[in-house]
């Protein structure tokens, strides 16, 4: 039995069909290209009726699909919303890729890409052998998988793990409204949006984040102007530094987790500043717990929703037939 994963962005789908082992096979990248609502779902059942041919030509036989979403998975409707994706707000997702599989005994599972990542870190990852660990997603938002003694956690409304809406530090401005405290700092839009009110409130900077118009300033050129000891750039990424090392402190406080894993496109670079989260975090949280945690870079080399979404279906069914 082999097992189909697709994992949605905000600028791609990606697909492949994977063995029970974990080896990857007919892994395909299809660029969204402007798409939106049910163009979005529609590339989706594309790339899923694409595998399950390719899946049937070579013999191989799928038991499972697992899907990986930018947003919330509502276990209960089969419904979706991503914000990164216009028109996804209620979106059936479920109903639409279930239309595609014909054989009833395959199963369908959506899931958020936060849990996910998890998944992927505990099968292939950073979370092997741990039953209690956190993965924080850092892109252009924050998101969190968080897993307690073997049980990933979704919540009353699949909402778990929502972090940048986190609150840091007060007062609280109306800037928040729309992302949240946390992520208004230390996603890497936060990142590049402070960059951009630095260089507009500076009248004498002249660095090298002035090199291009400063609307199109992003965490990409603020991390490649920190190397060159830029001052905005520095001052950026150390508020972004004190934010991850405040929220990851409060979660092992809380949570009392093995691992801390960081993943997402901006670690990537930010990935040499987890010593200094670390050391950040100790100031805020609980001393033995904080003292007994690990802080690690995810191993999945940005696949980890894949990776996830795979071990999402295997292990699901898995459940399933034991029950």
């Amino acid at each position: 039995m082999a097992s189909i994963a697709i994992d949605i962005g905000g600028t791609k789908i990606s697909s492949a069909i994977f063995t029970p082992e974990g080896e990857m096979l007919y892994h395909r990248k299809n660029l969204l290209s402007g798409r939106i609502g049910s163009e979005v779902g529609e590339l989706a059942a594309h790339s899923l009726k694409r595998l399950l041919a390719t899946a049937s030509s070579k013999r191989i036989q799928i038991d499972s699909v697992g899907v990986c979403v930018p947003g919330i998975a509502y276990s209960q409707t089969g419904r979706v919303w991503a914000p990164n994706i216009p028109g996804w707000e209620d979106y059936p997702l479920h109903e639409q890729l279930r239309s595609c599989i014909q054989d009833p005994a395959i199963g369908l599972y959506i899931d958020s890409d936060r849990t996910c990542y998890l998944y992927g870190e505990l099968w292939q990852g950073s979370a092997k052998d741990c039953h209690s660990a956190i993965f924080i997603a850092v892109g252009t938002g924050i998101g969190m998988g968080i897993m307690m003694d073997g049980r990933l956690f979704h919540g009353a409304n699949d909402i778990v793990g929502a972090c940048g809406w986190m609150a840091l530090q007060p007062p609280y401005l109306p800037e928040y409204d729309s992302c949240g405290c946390f992520e208004y700092y230390a996603s890497g839009s936060g990142i590049g949006a402070r960059a951009k009110d630095e260089i507009y409130r500076s009248k004498t900077y002249k660095g090298k984040l002035r090199q291009k118009p400063i609307v199109r300033v992003t965490a990409q050129d603020v991390f490649a102007a920190l190397d060159e000891g830029d001052p905005i750039a520095e001052q950026v990424i150390k508020k972004a530094i004190e934010m991850w090392g405040m929220a990851s402190a409060n979660m092992v406080s809380i949570f009392n987790p093995q691992k801390i894993i960081w993943g997402g496109g901006v670690f990537g670079p930010a990935a040499k500043f987890i010593p200094d989260i670390y050391k950040e975090s100790r100031k805020w949280a609980q001393p033995i717990s904080i003292r007994q945690v690990e802080y690690v870079p995810s191993q999945l080399s940005g696949n980890a929703g894949l990776i996830g979404a795979a071990y999402l279906a295997i292990k699901n069914k898995e459940d399933e037939k034991q029950l």
